[in-house]
């Protein structure tokens, strides 16, 4: 379609089907065996926004070991959430028993054994 063939935007351009459904300019939707897999391995496509730099480096990286790039962030993104998560853990389990033995040192206390007996 030349310029001056152009269809204005319009609500009513849209409603018509005037707008929006071309063919020529209709999205390629994913074969069945992509959505499959995505479920299988429990995919979510999602946006981000990073730095060109960062793409990069990433690109080099994954080039390195024979890899795509997209792999290789869900790789760096699932190890550290993994370790993060294991550094909370730890935390929590380690004020935990701090507190435990706060409340044993508290039950044992000389002022403690008076007040019970």
């Amino acid at each position: 379609m030349s310029e001056t063939e152009r269809i204005p935007a319009s609500d009513e351009a849209w409603e018509s089907g005037q707008l929006g459904e071309d063919f020529a300019h209709a999205k390629v939707v994913k074969d069945d065996i992509e959505f499959e897999i995505d479920d299988a391995l429990e995919l979510q496509s999602i946006s981000i926004r990073l730095q060109k730099s960062l793409i990069d480096d990433f690109k080099a990286i994954a080039e390195l070991n024979g890899l795509g790039y997209q792999p290789l962030m869900r790789q760096v993104l699932n190890r550290f959430a993994d370790c993060e998560k294991k550094k909370i853990l730890r935390e929590r389990l380690s004020e935990m028993k701090e507190q435990k033995m706060m409340e044993t040192k508290l039950a044992d206390s000389p002022e403690r054994r008076k007040k019970v007996a």
